[in-house]
């Protein structure tokens, strides 16, 4: 399956955030990606449920929900009400992930679990059978614009090997300082999601952006 391109809304216009949804709906942008932060789990604070139900007015797109927060399990039918399709937690903040990750199924929603750059790929090996997606991050979460990881190219390849040997049905996607130059390294390591924030908002012709990261083969 081809890979896909999730857009960080994180590094949108916001204030002028329709102009910027109404070119992800005209571009070839798979899915819009949003990074929730609370300012506990990660030092920093996003947006919460009125945002994405705005968001979710206003596109058809998947909405590909991402959050870091603490105790996420208390915040996961709220979060599908207000029109995510995918949910994902960290590994790191949730107190029984595998019950977590039930329960996003439960609500009809596709589950995720994301691990930090400094989380071993291992400790996946208890939840990744709960999972529709693992998403790896590339750089310390909480803000955009960082340098990506390089080290995440070997965890790329450990998680794909886990998901190989367990023979499941599992996509992955990567976080975090992907840009033009190292997107072709990520997509041949068997990446199948693309998350990219600044290098597509802060392109002078973001759907170009888009176009060239779909190209990639």
């Amino acid at each position: 399956m081809p890979h896909l391109v999730a857009p960080s809304l994180l590094s949108a216009n916001f204030l002028n955030l329709e102009k910027d949804i109404a070119m992800l709906n005209q571009s070839e942008a798979d899915w819009f990606h949003l990074d929730v932060m609370d300012g506990v789990f990660v030092p920093n604070i996003s947006f919460g449920f009125p945002i994405i139900e705005k968001i979710r007015k206003a596109t058809h797109k998947i909405l590909d929900v991402h959050l870091m927060i603490v105790e996420p399990e208390r915040y996961l039918e709220r979060f599908k009400k207000a029109g995510a399709d995918i949910i994902s937690i960290h590994l790191e903040a949730s107190r029984n992930p595998v019950d977590t990750l039930r329960t996003i199924k439960k609500l009809q929603a596709k589950a995720g679990i994301v691990i930090n750059p400094g989380t071993p790929v291992n400790l996946l090996t208890d939840v990744i059978r709960e999972v529709d997606m693992v998403l790896l991050m590339s750089v310390n979460p909480g803000f955009g614009g960082q340098s990506f990881i390089p080290g995440t190219i070997k965890k790329i390849e450990e998680v794909k090997d886990m998901i190989r040997t367990f023979q499941l049905d599992v996509m992955l996607e990567v976080d975090g300082g992907i840009d033009l130059q190292n997107a072709p390294s990520l997509v041949h390591a068997g990446v199948d999601i693309l998350v990219a924030g600044n290098t597509i908002f802060a392109s002078t012709d973001p759907s170009l952006t888009i176009h060239q990261l779909k190209s990639i083969c």
